[in-house]
C-alpha cells in the first residue's frame, strides 16, 4: 500500500474504531387536546459542527440520550462493517423525516460513546452550507481548489481537507463526492481519467461532465487516539 493510501485507510479505520430533557408542564385547566411530545416535533437544529456536534448529538451523547431526544420508535440498533470489511462496530440508526435521518457509530457495544455520525440526510449542513448533494462547483467556492481521490475504489471521491481552505476540519470531518449514476456509461473517457487510487485537482476538466456532488459526510466526535 502506498503511503498516501495507507494514511487515509488508517484515518478511516480510526473513525470507525473511534439531554434534551423532555419537560412535562401541568396545564392550568382541562383540555381535550392531547399532550404534545417534543419527540414528535420536527428537528429544527440540523447544524453540523465538525468535531463537536451534529444537531443535538454531541461527544457525550449515549443511546439512552437518543431515546430522550428522538423516541425509541425512531431508533434501530445494528452492526456495521469497517473499511474493506475489517471489523464490525455497533451503530444506531435514527430514522427521521425530511432528510434528517442519520447513523451514530459507537466506540463499543455499550453504546455510550459516539465515534462518529454518518449517513446524514440532505437537511444537515455545516456553517459553510455544505451538505449532501452540494455540487462540485459549490464545493470549490467554499473549499477553494482542493485535491481529492479518484473514483471507483474503496476511498472513492474522498476530499483531502488539508489541501483546502477548510483544513481546520481535518480529522473532524470526512467528505466524499460521487458522480451521477449514469456518468460512467455516458462519459467513459472522462470517468476513467479521474478514477483510481491517486489524487486529482478539483479543477481537473474531466470532473465537469460527470455530475459530481457530495455523497457522504462523516462527522467525527471522538476519534480514537
Amino acid at each position: 500500500m502506498k503511503p498516501s493510501i495507507k494514511g487515509i485507510a488508517t484515518a478511516a479505520l480510526a473513525l470507525v474504531l473511534t439531554n434534551l430533557a423532555i419537560s412535562v408542564v401541568a396545564l392550568p385547566h382541562k383540555t381535550n387536546q392531547p399532550p404534545t411530545d417534543a419527540r414528535t416535533q420536527p428537528l429544527k437544529d440540523t447544524l453540523i459542527v465538525p468535531g463537536e456536534r451534529v444537531g443535538p448529538i454531541t461527544r457525550t451523547t449515549t443511546r439512552q440520550d437518543l431515546v430522550k431526544l428522538f423516541g425509541a420508535s425512531h431508533l434501530v440498533d445494528k452492526t456495521i462493517s469497517g473499511p474493506e470489511g475489517m471489523g464490525s462496530f455497533a451503530a444506531t440508526q435514527v430514522n427521521l423525516n425530511q432528510g434528517r435521518s442519520l447513523l451514530v457509530v459507537w466506540s463499543d457495544s455499550s453504546r455510550t460513546k459516539p465515534v462518529d455520525v454518518r449517513n446524514l440526510g440532505s437537511a444537515w449542513k455545516t456553517r459553510e452550507g455544505i451538505g449532501i448533494g452540494t455540487p462540485l462547483n459549490e464545493l470549490r467556492k467554499r473549499l477553494g481548489d482542493f485535491k481529492l481521490y479518484g473514483l471507483a475504489w474503496d476511498y472513492s471521491g474522498t476530499i483531502l481537507l488539508d489541501s483546502s481552505e477548510l483544513s481546520r476540519y481535518q480529522g473532524k470531518l470526512i467528505l466524499r463526492v460521487n458522480a451521477a449514476p449514469n456518468a460512467a456509461q455516458k462519459y467513459p473517457n472522462d470517468y476513467k481519467a479521474v478514477s483510481g487510487d491517486r489524487t486529482f485537482s478539483s479543477s481537473n476538466p474531466h470532473w465537469k461532465p460527470l455530475g459530481i456532488r457530495l455523497a457522504e459526510i462523516i462527522v467525527v466526535l471522538n476519534p480514537s487516539q
